[in-house]
């Protein structure tokens, strides 16, 4: 059996904080990032991407999103060579969302999400707001990460937006996993990242790469709401080939990264 140590592991669906009001662990909230960075190297992750979010739910203005994609910059500011900051936008407020798309390319940032809609009430994918930022992030070239969903709510910015690189997150149990692999591996621009539900059921992974394709399937833990050491374990004990491991757990999110280059 393979071990981290093997693997030059990227964790790309990560939520990091630097405030309480950040934390969105549901049982051991960690205290500090200096806590979250020491948990994913006790496991053997040493970088990891993903953006902050409030750990309530509510309508939130531009000015609270804002102040978590600082806060992404700051983190990325003490953990240069760990931290690939992940952005929020929102749908209410699509001008103001794509000029800080701009600013924030121009500060090295190529990825928008993990996007939770329910939680910062940002409005659905393919709203007008939402898809006129996806527009904008396609032109740019930016990978976005989304909060899993069914097919109809990311279809249409799959079709309107073909070049826009998504990772849907969370395979979900076995019902809603078997249907978002199927859909995934219809659409050319769509991916997969493995992060919450479903890496306890065994074989899971296995059945994702031969549905949707190795080059599609990324490693990602949730933490601090999921374990990255049990997410990790997960991935590490599926009878996987050297090169499907090496892809999976690093390789394909840092592909992805470099095409935009």
């Amino acid at each position: 059996m393979y071990q981290a140590s093997d693997f030059d592991i990227i964790d790309m669906h990560t939520h990091p904080f630097l405030s309480s009001e950040q934390v969105i662990g549901q049982y051991w909230k960690p205290e500090s990032i200096t806590d979250f960075v020491r948990e994913m190297n006790k496991v053997g992750i040493y970088k990891f991407a993903g953006s902050v979010i409030y750990n309530t739910k509510g309508e939130f203005d531009f000015n609270a999103i804002a102040k978590l994609n600082a806060d992404a910059l700051r983190i990325r500011d003490r953990y240069p060579d760990a931290y690939i900051p992940g952005i929020h936008v929102h749908g209410a407020y699509p001008q103001e969302s794509c000029a800080m798309l701009h600013k924030m390319y121009a500060q090295g940032v190529r990825l928008i999400g993990e996007l939770v809609p329910y939680s910062l009430g940002t409005g659905e994918y393919a709203s007008d707001g939402m898809l006129e930022i996806f527009r904008e992030a396609e032109k740019l070239g930016v990978l976005v990460s989304i909060h899993g969903c069914s097919e109809d709510k990311i279809a249409p910015v799959l079709l309107a937006c073909p070049k826009l690189q998504v990772i849907l997150a969370h395979p979900g149990d076995t019902a809603v996993a078997l249907e978002r692999f199927e859909f995934v591996s219809r659409y050319d621009n769509l991916y997969i990242d493995i992060s919450g539900t479903g890496m306890f059921r065994w074989g899971m992974l296995r059945y994702a790469i031969d549905t949707c394709g190795v080059n599609k399937i990324l490693f990602g833990s949730d933490m601090p709401v999921c374990s990255p050491g049990m997410n990790l374990g997960g991935v590490l004990s599926e009878n996987l080939t050297f090169e499907e491991f090496k892809l999976v757990l690093g390789d394909n999110f840092r592909n992805m990264l470099n095409s935009l280059r």
